[in-house]
């Protein structure tokens, strides 16, 4: 439905986003992670056509964004990190702005009497925009993405700026509008993405460093998938046994609780350690008293990866930086051997 292919943005000699590439098929979520700066809202502006690409395709549907601007922006509800408003209009009068703005055909009333129905602003219909909490200006806004029913929908930092509640509501909201939509949604918040996406790709600097599931994400880093062990038995003993059991690649002490020591176990990848873990503790008769598989967090993941990715740059750089002193030092060796001569 959607196809980004190694699409570049660049102001001078600066790259906003740099060779990006992904897809999303129909009744896909896929949510972009990553802090303020990353490149978020540059992808999404070129998506959607507010924004031209210095390299790269985007294709809607089908429909090339630049070749067929109107009908592969017909199949986009958007809305952007600040909502396109008129705070002096009331809903009624905003949304029937943009039924006719969109050149929308039908049923007029009864279309957006539907759309208010969807994201609950049946109430506020008749007042002023301006008068609205932030939570239903909110509201609004996705009311105006929804028009026309486009099959999908792209959504720029939904709760920036809401308070907890309604950051609840519209996180629901969009759940459930990803039900009947194809859903791109952008955010740095990690709670928000793990909460809403079931796919996740991880932006820093302008590139995707990243791109699955938290489970996936997790399963194919080092240590991403680890076992919490509490044992009762003697700590040294205990550690050795772990460290032998086929399929374990480390054993961290967490230390004592409850009057046991508690373990974090982790395996290899691909292997399931619980089965040779149990029969190792029977043989030596020291009660597991309890064990938890624990993946690493959205958040934990993230880290990770953007401290890789940030020493692979800082390693990188250095690499340069010596290629370029050893050139310097061979071309002033060739002076030097010219002079003599």
């Amino acid at each position: 439905m959607i196809e980004v292919k190694e699409l570049t943005k660049r102001y001078g000699v600066k790259y906003a986003v740099e060779n990006v590439s992904f897809s999303v098929g129909e009744g896909e979520v896929l949510g972009l992670l990553g802090p303020n700066g990353a490149g978020k809202s540059t992808i999404m502006n070129i998506i959607t056509g507010y924004l031209s690409a210095t390299d790269g395709t985007v294709t809607i549907g089908g429909y090339d964004i630049l070749e067929h601007p109107a009908k592969a922006k017909s199949q986009i509800g958007y809305l952007p990190e600040q909502p396109p408003l008129y705070l002096d209009m009331t809903v009624e009068e905003y949304l029937h702005f943009c039924f006719r703005l969109k050149k929308l055909k039908g049923n007029k009333k009864q279309h957006i009497a539907q759309v208010c129905e969807r994201v609950g602003i049946e109430d506020v219909f008749g007042r002023k925009i301006g008068n609205l909490s932030r939570g239903y200006r909110q509201r609004v806004g996705l009311a105006q993405a929804l028009l026309g029913s486009p099959p999908i929908l792209i959504l720029d930092e939904p709760t920036v700026g809401l308070d907890p509640r309604q950051i609840t509501d519209i996180r629901n909201l969009i759940k459930e509008l990803g039900k009947e939509h194809t859903v791109i949604l952008s955010s740095h918040i990690l709670s928000e993405v793990q909460a809403i996406c079931p796919r996740v790709a991880v932006i820093h600097q302008g590139h995707i460093i990243a791109d699955g599931s938290p489970h996936t994400l997790a399963h194919s880093m080092a240590g991403g998938n680890r076992l919490y062990a509490r044992i009762d038995g003697p700590k040294e003993p205990v550690r050795r046994m772990l460290e032998q059991i086929a399929g374990v690649e480390k054993v961290e002490e967490l230390g004592p609780r409850e009057g046991a020591f508690e373990w974090a176990i982790y395996p290899k990848e691909g292997v399931d350690v619980r089965r040779p873990l149990f029969f190792a503790l029977s043989r030596n008769r020291w009660p597991l008293l309890s064990l938890q598989d624990n993946e690493m967090s959205l958040e934990e993941i993230f880290l990770a990866l953007t401290a890789q990715a940030e020493e692979q740059a800082r390693q990188q750089a250095l690499e340069e930086e010596t290629s370029e002193d050893e050139d310097g030092a061979s071309e002033k060796d060739v002076e030097e051997e010219e002079e003599l001569q």
